[in-house]
């Protein structure tokens, strides 16, 4: 396996290194605590102790005089230009990772009906639930049935050989979610689970480890008026360790008179629909078959086989991460003659 994990930064172009954060913590945890102290292992990835290291990393007076914002801020490669709070009020690392941006200017969007865009500040890869697709990776980052919960079986069939895209917040990341498309949720529920890392070492250590944790499913139909019109899209919100809470708060407007989204709500494209609190976390959005077409400059840096990554080495074919604005275009409706 690769120790080191690249990825691909979009604007730039450029191949970039990640630091992953505790990698080696993870990596024991992962190994050596998983198989010799099973019951350790659970505790540590339970609600409990997660709430609590979440405390200790983002809450602790101590903790905030150490990170020091304008330290903080240039260690962790944030530009406090985009924030709109001062640096001065952020003064802990929860107000940090938990900031608002001024997106409407530092996250341009394409408007058109057509296009689906990013829900995260991210690093994304693509991947197709049907066998004879170039991006099938069935089973791999989620047990698909597992992930929307095993009861819901009008949806695993109405999905079962769409395609995915995992979009990976790292822990410095603006942490609010935004809509994908434009639609009328249809439902959104939640499925219970565990607290575990999305470092790569996790992920590649713990079978399916994203259909395990604790995650939120909405259900956006995008075939109505104003919507997008790729069908019904499936957006799930996937918390992680030091994650205690995914808050529903979606705007119509920038971040004015959030509401708790709910069955009926409609959601503009490109608007805040969540808040991570705090650290990293992950979105998984799923399309149904032949509905949308990812756009080429993410599927040709995901099959560069000469950026080294942890999830290239696992899956034995190239599987690069590109790095990606919120509000980005991640791909168009497949319009049929």
């Amino acid at each position: 396996m690769h120790n080191s994990h690249s990825y691909i930064q979009r604007e730039s172009g450029q191949v970039l290194h990640e630091e992953l954060l505790a990698d080696a913590a993870i990596r024991f945890i992962y190994s050596t605590v998983r198989e010799k102290a099973p019951w350790f292992f659970s505790a540590l990835t339970g609600r409990s102790v997660t709430s609590l290291l979440g405390f200790v990393n983002y809450d602790l007076a101590l903790n905030a005089r150490f990170a020091g914002s304008a330290r903080f801020l240039k260690k962790m490669g944030l530009n406090s230009e985009e924030c709109l709070l001062p640096l001065a009020e952020m003064d802990t690392p929860r107000k940090i990772f938990e900031r608002k941006i001024a997106y409407w200017c530092c996250r341009p969007m394409d408007e058109a009906a057509g296009v689906i865009v990013s829900p995260a500040d991210s690093r994304m890869l693509a991947g197709s639930l049907d066998d004879v697709s170039t991006l099938f990776l069935k089973g791999k980052f989620f047990d698909f049935q597992e992930l929307l919960g095993s009861s819901r079986h009008e949806l695993h069939r109405h999905f079962e050989r769409g395609d995915y895209a995992v979009f990976r917040l790292t822990p410095e990341k603006y942490h609010f979610t935004h809509a994908p498309v434009s639609g009328v949720v249809r439902d959104i529920y939640q499925v219970d689970g565990r607290y575990h890392s999305c470092n790569p070492s996790s992920v590649l250590a713990l079978a399916t480890p994203l259909s395990k944790n604790r995650r939120v499913v909405t259900v956006i139909d995008t075939d109505v008026e104003g919507g997008s019109r790729v069908g019904t899209v499936l957006m799930v919100e996937i918390v992680a360790l030091m994650i205690g809470d995914i808050q529903q708060c979606y705007s119509d407007e920038r971040y004015h008179d959030p509401v708790p989204v709910a069955p009926g709500l409609f959601l503009k494209k490109g608007q805040p629909k969540a808040l991570f609190r705090p650290g990293s976390s992950t979105v998984v959005l799923i399309f149904e078959k032949d509905r949308l077409e990812f756009s080429r400059d993410l599927l040709g840096n995901q099959r560069r086989s000469d950026v080294g990554t942890r999830f290239s080495a696992w899956l034995e074919q190239p599987a690069v991460e590109t790095e990606l604005q919120v509000r980005s275009t991640i791909g168009r409706k497949i319009i049929h003659d």
